[in-house]
């Protein structure tokens, strides 16, 4: 487990987030596939979905979407800007979800540093989706071993 450090600041956000959560996805991908404010406005309406953001030096640096239903819960987005990439916030908000229980993710089989860094969180792969990107490009699935 790593540790928060004291200049890092964890919230969770709701629909009111959808701005600042649109801008960071848009910092975090570009020119891959960008998600609007409207499509985190209308994914935080939804009841058991939740965003967890990380400021970092007073900043917002990063978050992560979840979806929970039942016993199982969706990394549905994760984000760090590139400016606080490879501080390890990223790992620092997955580790943050682990007490929901069981969580998968898709994951594009082109993002390979999404996809280590995943497996050093202790995911592992289950399955592929055939063409799940809007490029056509596929998806691993992968799921938590705890």
């Amino acid at each position: 487990m790593t540790t928060a450090k004291p200049d890092q600041v964890f919230q969770d956000l709701g629909v009111e987030g959808a701005p600042l959560l649109a801008a960071l996805h848009e910092e975090a991908f570009q020119g891959g596939e960008v998600w609007s404010e409207a499509a985190f406005a209308s994914l935080l309406s939804i009841p058991g979905t939740e965003a967890l953001v990380v400021a970092l030096e007073g900043q917002p640096a990063g978050f992560i979407l979840t979806r929970t239903l039942l016993d199982e819960t969706e990394i549905l987005t994760l984000a760090v800007s590139p400016r606080f990439q490879r501080r390890g916030l990223g790992r620092q908000l997955i580790e943050k979800i682990f007490p929901k229980g069981q969580i998968f993710l898709e994951v594009s089989v082109s993002n390979s540093a999404a996809r280590r860094l995943y497996e050093a969180c202790g995911f592992a792969r289950a399955g592929v989706r055939r063409g799940y990107y809007q490029d056509g490009s596929d998806a691993i699935v992968m799921t938590s071993k705890i």
